[in-house]
C-alpha cells in the first residue's frame, strides 16, 4: 500500500534512505536545507521537494528525519517553519539522526501534544548499509507506533527493533558507539604493532579474523587502514559528536567510560592533524605520527 512520506535531511544517509523508499513505491516528499541536493534526489528518484520542512510534511503519513544534531532537529521539528506547523494529527515522526535521549523526550512530548507520535530511531551501517538497504536500527517510542512503520522501514533496514520508551534507541546507539570506539583503536593498536614487528599484517589478519579477535572492523577496514585509505563514510567530525552524546549520558547515569573517554582523546589528535573527513579507522594515523 502507498504511503505518503516526507524525508527531512539527504545527507550521506538519508538521500539512499529516502530513495529506497520511493523505490518500494511510496509517495516521497523530500526537504533538504541546500535545495539542489533536494532537486538532485527528486530528478533521480521521480518524487518531489519542498523548501521548508513544513512543506514537506504537509499531509504525510510518515515523517522520516536524517539531520545533524540536537539543534538541526529542534529547528526542522519546532521551528516556524517546521514539521509541526502542518502535520497532521495521527502522523508518525521517525528520527534517525543521532542525537541525544534527552532531545528524543522533548520532541516526543511536543508532537504529542499536536496528536503526533514520534520514535527515536538511530541507525547503524553507515553510507554501505544506507545504499545497499542493510541498515541496522534502534527504536524507542511506543508499540502500537513501531508497528505502523516497521514494515516501511524495511525498504532499507535489514534488522530494527522496538527497545523501549522514547529515548531507548539512542541510548542503545551509544552503546553502539562505545563498542566501536574500543574495537577500531584495538585494531589500530594491533596493525601497530604488527608493522613495527615487520610481519605480513595481511596474512596475519587472515589468520586471526578466523578465531576470537574479529569483527566487522577488522573484515572491513583492516586492508584499508593498511593501504592508508580513511575515504569510507563515516567521518571522525561524526564520531566525536556522538562520542561526546554518549559521555554526557554516562555522567548523568552514573557510568564510567575510561576507554571510551581515551578513544574520543585520540580522535582530537587525528582532527588536530587534520583528519576531520577521515573515516573513524584512521586511528591508525595518530600511532603512525608518533
Amino acid at each position: 500500500m502507498t504511503t505518503k512520506i516526507a524525508f527531512i535531511g539527504l545527507g550521506v544517509m538519508g538521500f539512499p534512505m529516502a530513495g529506497h523508499l520511493a523505490k518500494a513505491g511510496h509517495k516521497v516528499t523530500v526537504y533538504n536545507r541546500t535545495q539542489s541536493k533536494a532537486q538532485e534526489w527528486s530528478a533521480r528518484f521521480d518524487g518531489l521537494s519542498k523548501n521548508t520542512p513544513a512543506k514537506a510534511a504537509n499531509d504525510a503519513d510518515i515523517i522520516f528525519i536524517c539531520v545533524g544534531n540536537d539543534d538541526d532537529l529542534r529547528s526542522v521539528v519546532c521551528g516556524e517553519s517546521g514539521i509541526l506547523a502542518t502535520a497532521k494529527e495521527g502522523a508518525i515522526i521517525v528520527d534517525h539522526t543521532t542525537a541525544s535521549a534527552d532531545v528524543a523526550r522533548e520532541l516526543s512530548t511536543v508532537s504529542a501534544q499536536q496528536g503526533v507520535a514520534f520514535l527515536d530511531a538511530p541507525v547503524s551501517g553507515g553510507q554501505a548499509g544506507a545504499e545497499n538497504g542493510q541498515l541496522t536500527i534502534m527504536l524507542g517510542g511506543d508499540a502500537s507506533s513501531f508497528t505502523q512503520i516497521e514494515p516501511i522501514i524495511a525498504s532499507y533496514a535489514k534488522f530494527s527493533r522496538l527497545l523501549g520508551p522514547i529515548g531507548s534507541g539512542q541510548l542503545a546507539k551509544m552503546m553502539n558507539q562505545i563498542c566501536i570506539a574500543g574495537v577500531v583503536q584495538g585494531l589500530a593498536e594491533a596493525l601497530h604493532f604488527g608493522l613495527n614487528a615487520g610481519l605480513d599484517c595481511e596474512s596475519v589478519i587472515d589468520v586471526i579474523s578466523q578465531g576470537a579477535a574479529q569483527s566487522w572492523q577488522m573484515e572491513n577496514r583492516s586492508n584499508t587502514m593498511l593501504a592508508g585509505k580513511y575515504d569510507f563514510g563515516f567521518a571522525v567530525d561524526w564520531m566525536r559528536k556522538d562520542l561526546g552524546i554518549a559521555l554526557d549520558e554516562a555522567r548523568k547515569n552514573g557510568s564510567t567510560l575510561p576507554l571510551t573517554a581515551l578513544v574520543d582523546q585520540f580522535y582530537a589528535d587525528v582532527q588536530r592533524e587534520g583528519g576531520n573527513r577521515f573515516d573513524t579507522s584512521s586511528l591508525l594515523t595518530r600511532l603512525k605520527s608518533h
